[in-house]
C-alpha cells in the first residue's frame, strides 16, 4: 500500500483537507478515503466530520497507512508494527479486511477502538497473566520517543507501546459457543478440530463448558483449527498446559464482564509470547471486535447465525457483491459506500462503549485501570 500524506488545505480550518482519491501532501503521514467525501478524479475541497456516529468529537484523521520515523518491523491487515529499539509501537491503522482481503476504504476510529479497548481489558486482566503493554499515553509515549511528536496526529491514539516478545506460533482461540468455522465442522462431522462435540447441538448454541481450540499461525490465508495434541508437539507440553489455562481464564473475566453490559463473547482468540526471563505474557489485542465476536444478549436466539458488534455491516454488503456475481472474495477488494462505512464504525464504537460506560473521547488514556 503506497503511504501518501495529510495537509490541510490553503485557507481552510483544522478540520478541512484536500481530497484526491486519496489524500496527498506532506510525507510521513496517512492516506484517508472515503472520510466524509468521495474520491474525485480531480481534486477538490472536502471536509472531515466533526462528529462520529456515537456524537463524540473526531480527534483524528482516518488512518490508513503510517510512515513513521523508525524501523517498520511488521505491517499487517491492520496493524503496522515499528521496532523503537527498546520496544515496539503497535499502531492499529483504520484498515480493514473481509474474507482475508484489505479494503481500500478506511473505517473511521476503529484503530481507537482496537487500542483502547485492548487496554482497558489488559488492565482488567493483568491479575491472570501479565501482559505486554507500557502504555497508551500519546504525552508518556512522545517524551519517551520525542523523534514521534511531529507525527502525533498520526499515531497518538491508535497506538500501544509495547515490551518485545518472542511470541508464540499459535493462536489461542477459546469457544464459548459454537458458531463459524467450528459449526461448520460439527455439522459436516460432528467434531472440532478434530475431536468430537456432544450430538444434537444447534448453531450459536452454548458449548456444555469453554473450549479451548487452538489454530496455527497462516502467514496468508485463514488460520487451521488444530488438536491440543499437535499444539503439544508445537510449543511443547508445558507451554501449551499455560496457554490452554492462561486463555480459559482471561476469556472466563472477559465472558462475566461483556455479560453485564448485555454482551455474548461468542469466542475469542489470543496471542501470547515470552519475554527474555522467560515469562508468559499477554500480547498483541484482547477481546476487541477483530478478535472476538460479541453478539448483542438481547438479539440472542440459538439455531441461527447472529447479528455482531463488529464490521457485520460491510460483510453484508460484500456478500450481496458476491451473490450478485460483481465481487469474488479476492483483492482486490471493492469500495464501499458511505453507509456502510459509517454503520461499521458505529458498530465498533458502540461495542467500546457498551464494554467500557465509556465514549472513545472520555477514555482516560494516562490510566486504562480507571476507565
Amino acid at each position: 500500500m503506497h503511504v501518501q500524506g495529510l495537509t490541510p488545505g490553503p485557507g481552510r480550518g483544522t478540520h478541512e483537507r484536500t481530497c484526491q482519491g486519496y489524500v496527498t501532501g506532506t510525507p510521513h503521514l496517512v492516506t484517508m478515503r472515503g472520510f466524509g467525501c468521495p474520491a474525485p478524479a480531480a481534486p477538490l475541497p472536502c471536509r472531515a466530520p466533526t462528529t462520529t456516529p456515537d456524537g463524540a468529537r473526531a480527534l483524528n484523521a482516518t488512518v490508513a497507512a503510517t510512515d513513521l520515523p523508525f524501523p517498520l518491523r511488521v505491517r499487517g491487515k491492520v496493524r503496522d508494527v515499528y521496532d523503537l529499539g527498546d520496544a515496539l509501537l503497535m499502531v492499529a491503522t483504520d484498515r480493514v479486511s473481509a474474507f482475508d482481503v484489505v479494503l481500500p476504504n478506511a473505517v473511521p476510529r476503529k484503530g481507537e477502538v482496537l487500542t483502547l479497548l485492548s487496554a482497558w481489558w489488559f488492565a482488567r486482566t493483568a491479575d491472570l497473566v501479565p501482559n505486554h503493554l507500557l502504555s497508551v499515553d500519546p504525552d508518556a509515549i512522545g517524551e519517551r520517543y520525542p523523534a514521534l511528536e511531529p507525527l502525533r496526529e498520526v499515531w497518538a491514539r491508535r497506538s500501544t507501546l509495547v515490551r518485545k516478545l518472542e511470541p508464540f506460533p499459535v493462536e489461542c482461540v477459546v469457544r464459548g459457543y459454537l458458531s463459524g468455522s467450528a459449526y461448520k465442522e460439527y455439522a459436516e462431522r460432528g467434531t472440532l478440530a478434530g475431536e468430537p462435540l456432544p450430538a444434537g447441538l444447534r448453531e450459536s448454541e452454548p458449548l456444555p463448558e469453554p473450549l479451548f481450540s487452538p489454530a496455527t499461525k497462516a502467514e496468508t490465508g485463514h488460520d487451521e483449527n488444530i488438536a491440543f495434541t499437535r499444539m503439544r508437539e508445537i510449543v511443547g507440553a508445558e507451554a501449551a498446559g499455560r496457554l490452554r489455562a492462561h486463555s480459559l481464564a482471561v476469556y472466563g473475566r472477559g465472558r462475566e464482564t461483556a455479560a453485564r453490559a448485555g454482551i455474548i463473547v461468542a469466542d475469542t482468540k489470543f496471542e501470547f509470547g515470552t519475554d527474555p526471563d522467560g515469562t508468559i505474557r499477554l500480547m498483541d489485542e484482547v477481546l476487541t471486535p477483530d478478535s472476538s465476536r460479541f453478539w448483542p444478549a438481547d438479539l440472542y436466539q440459538p439455531g441461527r447465525g447472529q447479528p455482531s458488534l463488529d464490521k457485520q455491516p460491510l460483510r453484508d454488503y460484500l456478500e450481496t457483491l458476491t451473490t450478485a456475481g460483481r465481487w469474488n472474495k479476492t483483492a482486490p477488494g471493492p469500495d464501499l459506500p458511505a453507509g456502510v462505512i459509517a454503520e461499521t464504525s458505529a458498530r465498533y464504537q458502540d461495542a467500546f462503549r457498551r464494554l467500557t460506560g465509556r465514549t472513545l473521547d472520555e477514555f482516560p488514556l494516562h490510566a486504562p485501570e480507571a476507565a
